[in-house]
């Protein structure tokens, strides 16, 4: 009964960000029309190039204010394995039609979609002169893939050199002055995809999360001693996902959860989901196509170490941003550790890891700007 109750509190306030976390899939839309997708003729377009198709953005479906200072634009273009993708490119008015501008391209918390915090980063850089693209990951939000709400770091991490092709491509940007802004899993997934694509020329992470480490150990407040997962819990938490293999492979419908209930959550993990369906689960921060991932996604996420070669950035820049008093400042502090030169990390003062989503007093969007214009 204790595990029971422990795992419907988990399941109604975490959430996506760069966590296990999620919150309730139920959560009442308030943010724009459930059938807000993609156009049919632009969704899985088999002759889709790098240069993408531009559809309809007349109803504004964020969960932020809309910009006067920027013009958007909703595009589409396809990743390595052939997933459309769907981004938001944020364009600064009144520029030079001839220009090239240095672009930013921001990536949504773990479970996030680009109406959200990606969206909210993107549009304030645009308004200080970068052209920026915010995307859904693929299998999430208005991207493609199939099954649906899946994660998959390599595809993830893939996303992010797609949306560099196509900035790359664009009449209005510098294909060698491309930056990239990861929020929280999204984090994890940037510092992994610079190590291979050196067209990154700048990385910044905000609140980031190591997915592959949040799954292995625990989230929340870990490492601390008493709340890491143990050996036990880590191969129960991989039975449990195994079996749902089993199931969906006879036809069994697919759990949308990837915090299941093999292991009891630590007082750290309940903490950090409330904080959480703070922003998930209410009109300021919920979207109808913000959806958990699947249990069946927890082996590849144990399997992912995206720091591994963290040094093969160098000496491309590394801006770190967390917030003080943030659950999850542990994993920044650790990446800075393991990489090479030049790097930095930036804590924000009195700031918590979700203030760094949407709280525009504490978001340090000064320090973004100076960093990605003097490394641009």
């Amino acid at each position: 009964m204790k595990k029971n109750i422990l795992r419907k509190q988990s399941f109604l306030t975490l959430v996506l960000i760069g966590l296990v976390l999620f919150f309730a899939s139920a959560c009442a839309p308030t943010q724009g029309n459930e059938e807000s997708t993609v156009d049919e003729d632009t969704q899985g377009n088999e002759e889709s190039t790098v240069q993408a198709d531009t559809v309809d953005t007349a109803e504004w479906d964020k969960t932020f204010p809309q910009s006067e200072e920027v013009t958007l634009e909703k595009v589409s273009f396809d990743n390595r394995f052939g997933i459309e993708l769907v981004a938001d490119m944020y364009i600064p008015n009144d520029i030079d039609s001839s220009a090239e501008l240095p672009a930013i391209i921001v990536g949504h918390p773990f479970g996030g979609v680009k109406e959200q915090t990606s969206g909210l980063y993107a549009q304030e850089m645009a308004e200080r002169g970068f052209v920026t693209i915010a995307f859904d990951a693929s299998y999430n939000g208005e991207s493609g893939g199939e099954p649906r709400n899946i994660a998959s770091p390599e595809a993830f991490v893939e996303d992010f050199s797609a949306a560099v092709d196509f900035l790359g491509t664009h009449e209005l940007v510098d294909r060698d002055r491309i930056g990239v802004i990861g929020i929280c899993g999204s984090g994890g997934f940037t510092i992994n995809a610079a190590q291979v694509d050196p067209r990154l020329k700048a990385v910044a992470t905000v609140s980031m999360y190591d997915m592959g480490r949040a799954n292995r150990e625990g989230l929340g407040l870990a490492p601390v001693a008493d709340e890491v997962m143990t050996e036990e819990e880590w191969r129960a938490a991989l039975e449990e996902a195994a079996e749902q293999r089993w199931i969906e492979a006879e036809g069994g419908e697919p759990i949308q959860d990837l915090v299941g209930s093999a292991v009891e959550l630590k007082p750290s993990q309940l903490a950090a989901g409330q904080e959480f369906g703070e922003y998930y689960r209410t009109p300021r921060g919920e979207h109808p196509r913000s959806i958990p991932m699947s249990l069946t996604s927890r082996g590849a996420l144990m399997n992912f170490f995206p720091f591994e070669q963290i040094e093969m950035i160098s000496p491309r820049p590394l801006l770190f941003i967390a917030g003080e008093n943030a659950h999850s400042k542990y994993h920044s502090e650790d990446a800075y550790e393991l990489a090479g030169e030049e790097k930095e990390l930036y804590i924000v003062p009195d700031a918590g890891h979700v203030d760094l989503y949407d709280n525009m007093e504490l978001i340090p969007f000064d320090k973004l700007e100076s960093y990605f214009q003097e490394n641009l």
